[in-house]
């Protein structure tokens, strides 16, 4: 019995331990090692983290996780540069080409780029999410006027305009269940929910949360629905419920986060990156990332 008390102790001791290592940011990369415009992290099975804009503009480096030192991964062509990564389901590399009016497809192999889209009506494509049936919804601001569009692009390289009345349109990302996608407006500070059906269209515009000050960025689900928010401004990951209840705030060391995403080998990493440190800061979660 006594053997059972103690192994019993020593196992919520051993639990209380590792939940207090929970939301505690720490440095994976050295500062200064990207430019301003850090962004998009995406993290792979193989233990890499690939964020844009790495030592200078139109790159896409390639981090160890391990030791967080880096490498230029691409050099994109044609003064191409670029925001969130992403994956479709054949491991082809998409991210958007804000200066282009592209999105572009990196092959992980050949490491060589292509124009996966242009149409002279995206603004400044800004960030992505990628369902199952490979449909990418991309955010679509328009800076100087405040204003902006989601569009839905479908297999092939088809754009199709599923909102064009929107304000600064920036994070974007789809529920576990594919059946609600998030869209936030940095500037005017509101994130807005849309009902999706079997055909990637979207419905039923809701307002999920707002804001009075700062801005907002890059958004990632986990695997509860759970939507961890970039609060540009004020150096915090917000956490929210699907029902838009605030979980908690993570406190980040620089306060210019641009965008996040889950990683690891359980899932449990998020990795954020800072633009006034121009580096990634990450820390550990209690639920994987909606992929895991």
């Amino acid at each position: 019995m006594k053997q059972l008390i103690c192994l019993l102790i020593g196992l919520t001791a051993a639990a209380q331990l590792k939940s207090q290592d929970l939301y505690k940011t720490k440095d994976l990369t050295k500062e200064q090692m990207f430019s301003v415009n850090i962004e998009g992290p995406h993290y792979d099975k193989s233990g890499y983290l690939y964020v844009v804009n790495f030592e200078k503009d139109g790159t896409i480096g390639r981090i160890n996780t391990k030791n967080g030192s880096g490498e230029v991964f691409v050099t994109l062509p044609d003064n191409s540069v670029g925001n969130g990564i992403h994956y479709n389901s054949k491991g082809q590399m998409f991210l958007p080409d804000f200066i282009n009016h592209n999105v572009l497809q990196v092959d992980p192999k050949t490491r060589k780029v292509s124009v996966y889209v242009h149409n002279d009506k995206f603004n400044q494509p800004n960030d992505l999410c990628i369902n199952k049936k490979d449909q990418i919804y991309a955010s679509d601001p328009n800076w100087k006027q405040s204003i902006g569009q989601i569009w839905r692009i479908d297999k092939g390289g088809k754009a199709v305009l599923l909102e064009p009345n929107m304000g600064t349109t920036n994070g974007i990302e789809l529920s576990p269940d594919e059946k609600t996608l998030y869209v936030n407006e940095s500037v005017q500070r509101k994130i807005w929910k849309f009902d999706v059906d079997k055909d990637g269209n979207l419905s039923n515009k809701q307002l999920f949360a707002e804001v009075p000050d700062f801005g907002f960025d890059g958004m990632k689900c986990d695997k509860a629905g759970n939507l961890y928010v970039a609060r540009w401004g004020k150096g915090v990951i917000w956490v929210l419920s699907p029902a838009g209840k605030t979980i908690r705030e993570i406190p980040l060391k620089g306060k210019q986060c641009s965008n996040l995403t889950f990683g690891g080998p359980d899932g449990k990493t998020v990795f954020v990156t800072l633009q006034d440190r121009k580096c990634v800061e990450t820390f550990r979660v209690a639920t994987p990332g909606k992929k895991y």
